[in-house]
């Protein structure tokens, strides 16, 4: 790769992670309410019972509630139901509660010098998913579509199981299903989203699952697409499960196409790593 070739690529990854820096600073900026408080056995009592037994379970009671969450991931990836090899990854998240929101950024290799930026982002009720080879090359850039939008609706939801006191917000109904079981609706700024949370005997979350759309096209369908843990562990305070899978169950196989570990999570820091 000529010095020139290279110098325009260390700019434009420059350029991709200033540019979402600057979007996870404004989303921080934009959640001003942070009224702190702790939770308290008292705030759950109106949750189904399965809720109730998580939150209990998660360490949550007595503590502060959460706000705001930043973390890190390492994952393995497979972008393609064909593809043979899994493609190292490794990202950032942002949430903010308040005002629901997550910026969540990946860099993976998919093969020698070819490096792949992604950023996917929820914000005031709208999804967002860029996608670029080398940071330069946009290969998907989604924003403001319906599909995308329930989809990250949908994604947020599932997620809260890394700062449960979220299942307290007014934008997130609960329906038990059975003990063991709950539907959880989201609604925010017009965006609609509902899935279905799978606890153990516990309290421990094991699989969240949401009828969701793959992809964003026109002919784009609804296939049920699976959270999967594993493994949980307390993490500042918080158990929370840090081994997961994501999994799109198609008619002709399972597609797994993420197993993803959290390797650090810090609740009510309002800046980027």
């Amino acid at each position: 790769m000529s010095s020139c070739i290279i110098s325009i690529v260390a700019f434009a990854e420059f350029n991709f992670d200033r540019n979402v820096i600057r979007e996870i600073d404004e989303m921080f900026s934009q959640d001003t309410i942070k009224d702190q408080y702790i939770i308290t056995t008292e705030m759950i009592t109106h949750l189904p019972a399965p809720v109730q037994k998580w939150i209990t379970n998660s360490g949550l009671i007595g503590k502060e509630r959460i706000y705001a969450v930043r973390l890190k991931q390492k994952a393995l990836m497979k972008m393609k139901l064909e593809q043979k090899k899994w493609t190292d990854a490794y990202a950032e998240q942002y949430f903010t509660i308040d005002k629901p929101a997550f910026i969540w950024k990946v860099d993976m290799q998919m093969m020698p010098l070819i490096d792949i930026a992604g950023r996917d982002k929820f914000i005031e009720g709208k999804g967002e998913m860029l996608i670029k080879i080398l940071s330069l090359i946009p290969v998907v850039n989604s924003s403001d579509n319906e599909k995308i939008n329930i989809g990250t609706i949908q994604r947020y939801l599932g997620e809260i199981v890394w700062f449960p006191s979220a299942a307290l917000s007014p934008y997130i109904t609960w329906e038990k299903i059975d003990d063991f079981s709950v539907k959880a609706s989201m609604s925010y700024k017009g965006t609609t989203g509902s899935g279905v949370f799978y606890f153990d005997e516990k309290g421990n979350f094991i699989k969240y699952s949401a009828q969701r759309y793959m992809g964003s096209e026109d002919d784009a369908k609804l296939k049920e697409w699976i959270i999967t843990a594993s493994e949980s562990r307390i993490m500042n305070g918080i158990n929370i499960p840090v081994k997961l899978e994501a999994t799109w169950k198609l008619e002709s196989s399972d597609w797994t196409w993420l197993k993803l570990e959290i390797t650090d999570i810090e609740y009510n820091k309002t800046n980027a790593y």
